[in-house]
């Protein structure tokens, strides 16, 4: 597993959101730098963005759902296309970042 892995949540439908593309961005000189982007899994996670022993330095980081290409796949119209949640990174230590989604609200906290 890599330091950082996230989760999403359908609450609407009661399952993990698969096949939802997220990208993950580090914080650079005042622009956003693309790092790496993945497919959630059949569980709704993405756990291996990284090789498992790489950290990534201490700073600001942003991870975007691209929610609005999920919900068009279920016939659904969304309000969010997208959902960006922004970060700091303090240490080596492991961060988790789920989502819980449906198609008119969300909310994010830090996981374990």
């Amino acid at each position: 597993m890599s330091q950082l892995t996230t989760h999403i949540l359908d609450t609407t439908q009661g399952k993990p959101a698969a096949g939802v593309q997220i990208v993950l961005y580090q914080l650079e000189h005042n622009d956003w730098k693309e790092i790496v982007r993945g497919f959630t899994n059949s569980d709704g996670r993405i756990t291996d963005w990284l090789p498992k022993n790489e950290r990534l330095p201490t700073g600001q980081y942003k991870l975007k759902f691209e929610t609005g290409d999920y919900y068009k796949q279920l016939l659904m119209t969304c309000f969010y296309p997208f959902v960006e949640v922004v970060f700091s990174i303090t240490d080596g230590s492991h961060y988790h970042v789920p989502l819980l989604l449906n198609p008119f609200g969300y909310s994010t906290y830090r996981g374990s």
